[in-house]
């Protein structure tokens, strides 16, 4: 069963926006824009319509949530009786292809996590088929593809990709989803870091052009 609406947060390039809950999990998103078909939408059903989880492997956790000031960079912070890890989302500003980022930090002790990616084009109806390409993996239905990056070991059954992760202070697991039509070459592997980076300093250049004050100005999801 998908979550109450103001558990999501909003991450997005101006083409699409993805909505992050706060159990780590991407529940809906259109690409390659705003008007296209959903390749996730658990938001308006269950997990089998499409969605990307990380989130502590036991299910036992507290969350914190903010933004990167004067951005749409989201921060989650998961603290579990044996340590808090950060997961880091954006959605950079696009030069060709359409990206969602994902950065994993140990922030301190050691924390397992599980990941699943179950992508379902065409709002949950087409389930879709796996193809390695060197240390990418693509997820293909019809003419959409979307290409992971992940350093983990990647298992596939069912047309879900899944991984068990263990993050300990000072790691950082960037993993990234790129967007193609299924009939072009598969994508380079996408600077995470750097595109977190640009990220941020595209939103505060934007930022800067506005006026904006009052009590609602700074934004807590």
């Amino acid at each position: 069963m998908s979550r109450p609406i103001e558990d999501y947060a909003l991450i997005g390039d101006l083409h699409s926006a993805a909505l992050v809950g706060r159990d780590g999990s991407i529940d809906w998103l259109c690409l390659p824009r705003f008007d296209s078909a959903a390749c996730f939408s658990a938001l308006l059903g269950e997990d089998r319509h499409g969605h990307w989880r990380i989130s502590p492997a036991d299910g036992n956790y507290r969350v914190r949530r903010c933004y990167r000031p004067d951005t749409l960079v989201l921060e989650t912070e998961f603290s579990t009786d044996s340590g808090a890890v950060r997961v880091t989302d954006c959605m950079p500003p696009r030069d060709q292809d359409p990206v969602l980022i994902r950065l994993i930090e140990g922030i301190s002790g050691t924390v397992s996590l599980r990941m699943t990616l179950a992508a379902r084009f065409e709002y949950g109806s087409a389930r879709p088929r796996f193809r390695q390409h060197d240390e990418a993996l693509g997820i293909v239905a019809g003419a959409d593809a979307l290409w992971l990056f992940a350093p983990a070991h990647i298992r596939r059954g069912q047309g879900i990709a899944t991984a068990e992760l263990t993050v300990s202070q000072g790691d950082k697991v960037p993993l990234a989803l790129v967007w193609r039509n299924s009939r072009d070459a598969p994508p380079g592997p996408p600077l995470v870091p750097a595109l977190i980076d640009r990220t941020e300093r595209w939103w505060r250049g934007w930022v800067a052009g506005l006026a904006c004050a009052g009590e609602w100005r700074e934004s807590r999801p």
